[in-house]
């Protein structure tokens, strides 16, 4: 079941992303970490991991380590490193995209497990929107992406390769059919 401590990181969420949205779209961010927290307790993910899943753009997107520092504060030591462990990057400035993305996957298999559901369920959701969107633009989407076609391609690639060896099963699979769908 799912407390008040969920309410509340859905309202702080919502407060963090209120005037943000999907990249290339109107579609409110708020309905991606929303997306994400209900792949979560789908495939069996704890409280603290729904939490994350709301939570898990919110330093990246909105602080960095400030905002890391009132999540820990907020909701504990595991939704923060469930956070932590979701962020590609923590240098200002960011790495190029391409290094960035290559630096993510490397340490992707050692992440604890509680840290890797949730972002398979980040990147599952991703993946589900590009090919929704693929369908309806065509190759004019990858405008939209620092990686163009073949970067973001190359990336849902390895990221389902890599989850389908840590991570196996529905989650992981589902992620693969999205990817191998926009990679023809």
């Amino acid at each position: 079941m799912l407390t008040t401590r969920y309410d509340d990181a859905f309202r702080y969420a919502h407060d963090l992303h209120r005037l943000q949205l999907r990249k290339g779209t109107s579609i409110p961010y708020i309905s991606h970490l929303m997306s994400v927290a209900s792949l979560v307790i789908e495939h069996g993910g704890t409280e603290d991991q729904a939490i994350g899943a709301l939570l898990h753009d919110a330093a990246e997107d909105q602080g960095g380590q400030d905002t890391l520092d009132e999540i820990r504060r907020r909701f504990g030591t595991a939704v923060a490193d469930i956070v932590y462990d979701c962020t590609d990057s923590w240098d200002e400035p960011k790495p190029a995209w391409r290094r960035r993305k290559e630096l993510y996957l490397a340490k992707l298999p050692q992440k604890a497990p509680q840290s890797l559901l949730v972002s398979l369920a980040d990147k599952t959701h991703n993946a589900e929107a590009i090919l929704f969107d693929y369908r309806a633009q065509g190759d004019g989407l990858w405008d939209r992406f620092n990686g163009g076609a073949q970067g973001t391609r190359w990336y849902y690639q390895s990221l389902a390769s890599i989850y389908r060896d840590v991570m196996p099963g529905r989650l992981s699979d589902r992620l693969e059919r999205a990817v191998a769908q926009f990679s023809v």
